[in-house]
């Protein structure tokens, strides 16, 4: 099946701008260290994970199932009109209600969970709590733009939204450094101009209008996709939450500083990803018979090699670069941490394998009670084995999960995928750099670092050359290898 210019470059449009936040933390993150101490960089990350929990309260997975919806009632422009206009209404109504109840409640609620840390509502969570609110309608409105097709206004609307966020989040940390205005307020000013200009949008075009029985119809659909969506969050943002509990403020922003640094491997994760994902969803759907083909392999093969190669190449100069660059107090702390954060990285390139067909097929049945699973175990995990090791009981309940999380869509997709791929390549090579890594750098991390992790990139270098040992040559001589 061949793919269009136009599908190529919309997809391509769409990728980019979906990897925007990620650049954004990267961009920002010298900023932050240079005006922030580590226990304020905690805090943000506290501040942060809040906002965009109120964020999916707000949305209530509308930014789902419109995309739905629009594709259903796009040839009848009236009940498509109601049903959008109505979506907005709903999520303004909702966002209203969330501000009303964090105003009255959120600072007894802050009081009561944050009672050893400086982690208070007000300024800095209400501000957070109204940047959620307002990010949350101008997320609707940039999947609706994405379900209309129309790439270029999402692209722009997106950078303009980053602009705004970096200028104001620099202007803020220079007029008043060690503090939190500008990370907090800058994400509130950005958040406040786009959900203006999205609002003014959709009621301009679809006029004002709540119909709630023609909304009621996409409940269902909403709870079960919202339930999904908060679990995700629980994954990835709520072990900052749960660490206050147990650990210093310091020491949680000494470990989003950590997980920070390694948003390049991801940046470069996602973006490899989304360049060949259209692809994959016209070969798998082309078939009758849902398999992995060779060539659906062969791109996962290279994005779990590259993403070995950028663990080891992460390992081995991110101790100097922190070391050279960050002059803060505190952060030198994240070094020792780096080696098992970016572990990390290998499961999330394999469960890239694992997940695509459930996107392709849009197959979301099991999905929630899988991550019901990975949530409970990583805070049982983290709850058991914090109080002994503190952060490395953080990441050892990441690995854990990951590893978990693989399994689990591995067992999801019975009956409607079947995987044929080459499981040294996926699975074995992997490990062994796993094995290899979590074993030495315990031992001899902190005697001979230099030469440990350059022998790291050596070895990963020299296995991967072995793995694909025939494409190598076969390469070379013209020829093609199946996988």
């Amino acid at each position: 099946m061949r793919i269009s210019k136009k599908f190529l470059r919309s997809s391509l449009i769409y990728s980019l701008a979906g990897t925007l936040p990620v650049a954004s933390a990267i961009i920002l993150l010298p900023f932050y260290v240079t005006h922030l101490s580590t226990s304020d960089f905690g805090a943000l990350a506290i501040y942060f994970g809040f906002s965009f929990f109120v964020q999916l309260l707000t949305t209530y997975s509308f930014d789902t199932s419109l995309y739905i919806h629009y594709h259903e009632l796009k040839s009848d422009k009236a009940k498509l009109s109601a049903f959008v206009s109505s979506a907005f209404v709903f999520m303004l109504l909702l966002g209203g209600v969330m501000g009303v109840v964090s105003s009255i409640f959120g600072e007894l609620a802050f009081r009561n969970i944050f009672t050893e840390q400086n982690i208070a509502f007000r300024p800095y969570g209400f501000m957070a709590a109204a940047t959620g609110i307002f990010q949350a309608l101008f997320k609707v409105h940039n999947n609706l733009l994405q379900s209309r097709e129309r790439p270029d206004l999402y692209l722009w609307s997106n950078v303009l939204s980053f602009g705004i966020i970096a200028s104001a989040t620099i202007i803020g940390l220079e007029l008043y450094p060690e503090t939190l205005i500008g990370p907090v307020g800058g994400r509130l000013v950005a958040a406040v101009l786009s959900w203006s200009w999205a609002l003014f949008r959709i009621f301009r075009e679809f006029g004002i209008a709540f119909d709630f029985p023609l909304l009621r119809s996409s409940f269902s659909f909403n709870f079960y996709t919202f339930i999904y969506q908060l679990l995700q969050w629980v994954i990835n943002y709520f072990d900052r939450i749960f660490m206050v509990f147990f650990l210093a403020l310091s020491d949680v922003g000494v470990y989003d500083f950590a997980v920070k640094c390694l948003l390049v491997i991801e940046f470069i994760l996602n973006g490899l990803h989304n360049s060949f994902y259209p692809r994959l969803v016209s070969t798998v759907m082309a078939q009758e018979r849902k398999r992995s083909t060779p060539e659906f392999n062969r791109y996962y093969h290279g994005l779990i090699a590259v993403t070995l190669v950028l663990i080891c190449g992460c390992i081995l100069t991110y101790p100097y670069a922190i070391e050279w660059f960050v002059r803060k107090p505190g952060y030198d702390e994240a070094v020792r941490y780096v080696p098992y954060i970016a572990l990390i990285y290998i499961f999330r390139a394999i469960r890239l394998f694992f997940a695509a067909p459930y996107n392709i097929l849009q197959y979301a049945k099991p999905l929630s009670a899988i991550y019901l699973g990975i949530s409970v175990l990583k805070i049982s995990v983290m709850w058991a084995a914090i109080d002994r090791v503190g952060l490395f009981g953080v990441i050892a309940a990441s690995m854990i999960a990951a590893v978990a999380e693989i399994g689990m869509l591995r067992w999801g997709l019975q009956g409607k995928f079947e995987f044929r791929y080459n499981a040294f390549k996926v699975l074995v090579a992997p490990a062994l750099m796993f094995a290899i890594i979590i074993i030495c750098e315990p031992l001899f991390g902190s005697r001979a670092p230099l030469m440990l992790h350059s022998f790291y990139l050596i070895i990963c270098l020299a296995l991967l050359a072995w793995v694909y040992r025939r494409e190598i040559a076969a390469q070379g001589t013209g020829n093609s290898v199946r996988n």
